[in-house]
């Protein structure tokens, strides 16, 4: 950060007293300009052993599949962010039902957090950032084909999950990004 978002004076970069980080600081208001991480809220959406995915139309990772989820905005809850980045991106109203996957990836400032969710029989279609939206048996997804390793490994979540006949909560802390992993 250059320049102060409250009086519009050059900042600089140091460790503010009483705190143990570098910090973007205006010396002539005493602003302190705290940077913390983004927060991705999304929904894994169930019907039945289906899951379902979209197509992104948008970049990054255009044209490759993901979970519909996205940044979550000022003055919702997590769980409110979660249902309107399911609506923007594949048009469902799904039922929500507990968190289910809480990603932390310090390397990008970036904490994924999806809840289970099942359609109960609601339709569902593209919206504006998804080029086409489709339920996949575990069998079925195209694995070769996904956006991001956040969705690999959710999917290998609901895989495991599925098969044991129970879901749980699943954190997962996300240091560096692997190599292609197979399913």
């Amino acid at each position: 950060m250059n320049f102060c978002s409250n009086c519009g004076e050059a900042t600089i970069r140091r460790v503010p007293e009483g705190d143990n980080r570098p910090r973007d600081l205006c010396e002539q208001c005493g602003m302190i300009h705290y940077q913390n991480p983004k927060i991705i809220a999304g929904c894994v959406v169930l019907d039945q052993t289906k899951v379902l995915l979209c197509k992104r139309a948008i970049e990054p990772r255009y044209g490759l599949w993901t979970l519909p989820a996205g940044f979550m905005e000022n003055g919702e809850t997590v769980a409110q962010a979660a249902l309107r980045e399911t609506w923007e991106e594949a048009r469902a109203t799904p039922d929500l039902d507990q968190l289910y996957v809480v990603t932390s990836i310090p390397r990008i400032s970036q904490v994924y957090m999806l809840y289970l969710a099942y359609l109960n029989g609601s339709q569902y279609d593209s919206g504006p950032e998804s080029l086409e939206t489709r339920l996949f048996s575990i069998n079925e997804i195209p694995w070769d084909e996904l956006a991001f390793h956040t969705v690999r490994d959710t999917l290998i979540q609901v895989k495991q999950d599925l098969e044991k006949g129970s879901f749980s909560l699943h954190c997962i802390d996300r240091e560096e990004t692997p190599t292609s992993a197979r399913v």
